[in-house]
């Protein structure tokens, strides 16, 4: 498909700098058959007893950090660990090469190992995991979606504010962002419904954010990122399904990882790796049955995403509903509930 037929007009004012206080003041918008202004607290109204939300797991890291090669200030922003290193997104790229080293603050500093296109950089830190992430706590900054505008030393209530209330394994880059709606209140009215919940991992990657240049679908290459589902998580999953009762993915990230761990026959299995699975209209979805998702940048791979399951031209309605209703847009912004469409 044409990348231009996932474009559309929206007004800068739109797009939220802060989230709802409290979480679950956003607005929802439900998109099935015709179209429902709510808010995120009815959300247990849309749902059935045996029904299961799938959320996911992943903590944000503050991963921007400000450093200097010498005399020459350097940003990076990582976004993938390997087995060697981090890959990182670093700003000026241009002067780097593989041996420099970048200090970022006395005792803790980055050789660089490999270099690639588009300003892209394998780190070295010579730091284990734990004492990785105390130092990225202690001197880094949350990696906020261009859209979002900060101080360059970014804003304290950040941290928690772009973390969701199940965020549990670290990780992630970006955060995954209908998640970002729940509270507890909203937790206790869902379990008064007996609506279950299931808990998956995928460690969100920067490339969410990245812009398809391809003028057809069929040539963007599609970001990995890792996930995990435990054996006990896909039987519960499976268990709901049989029984009749809906799957609904929170998010995106819960509904790539969904999919790439569904059979041919609709079966979710364990799974631990990475996906580059990349959905658009005419995928035939196997496991979830409804979605809720915010509102999604266009020309993305995450409204492709949301078109595919619940039809190009009903998401293009309900986005210009949503911009007639100046619902709030992206990250921090409202939710859509929404129903698959098979047709």
């Amino acid at each position: 498909m044409r990348v231009d037929e996932f474009d559309f007009d929206l007004p800068r004012e739109l797009i939220a700098q802060h989230p709802a206080r409290p979480r679950d003041a956003a607005r929802l918008l439900h998109v099935g058959a015709g179209l429902s202004d709510l808010g995120i607290s009815d959300l247990p109204g849309l749902l059935d007893a045996g029904d299961m939300l799938v959320f996911n797991d992943t903590r944000v890291i503050p991963s921007r950090l400000s450093g200097r090669r010498g005399d020459a200030a350097v940003e990076v922003t990582l976004h993938k660990e390997t087995t060697d290193g981090w890959w990182a997104f670093a700003r000026p790229a241009r002067r780097l090469g593989p041996g420099d080293e970048i200090s970022f603050a006395p005792g803790f500093s980055a050789r660089l190992a490999e270099k690639r296109d588009g300003g892209e950089v394998r780190l070295q830190f010579g730091l284990d995991g734990p004492a990785l992430m105390g130092k990225l706590a202690e001197h880094g900054i949350m990696p906020l979606p261009p859209y979002i505008k900060r101080p360059k030393g970014g804003a304290a209530e950040d941290r928690a504010d772009y973390q969701t209330l199940f965020a549990a394994r670290d990780g992630a880059v970006a955060a995954p962002t209908a998640g970002l709606h729940f509270t507890p209140a909203l937790i206790d009215a869902l379990a008064a419904r007996a609506i279950g919940q299931a808990i998956v991992t995928l460690h969100v990657g920067a490339g969410t954010f990245l812009p398809v240049k391809a003028d057809d679908t069929e040539d963007h290459v599609m970001h990995a990122e890792w996930g995990e589902i435990g054996d006990d998580t896909a039987a519960a999953i499976n268990q709901a399904k049989r029984a009749g009762g809906r799957i609904v993915a929170v998010g995106s990230t819960a509904l790539r990882l969904l999919e790439a761990a569904a059979d041919a026959g609709g079966v979710l299995e364990p799974f631990t790796g990475e996906t580059d699975i990349f959905m658009t209209p005419g995928y035939r979805f196997r496991i979830a049955d409804a979605m809720l998702t915010n509102f999604h940048l266009p020309r993305s791979t995450l409204f492709m995403l949301v078109a595919a399951f619940a039809g190009l031209e009903r998401m293009r309605a309900a986005y210009v509903h949503a911009i007639s209703m100046r619902y709030r847009f992206f990250s921090y912004g409202d939710a859509c509930f929404l129903e698959r469409n098979d047709g």
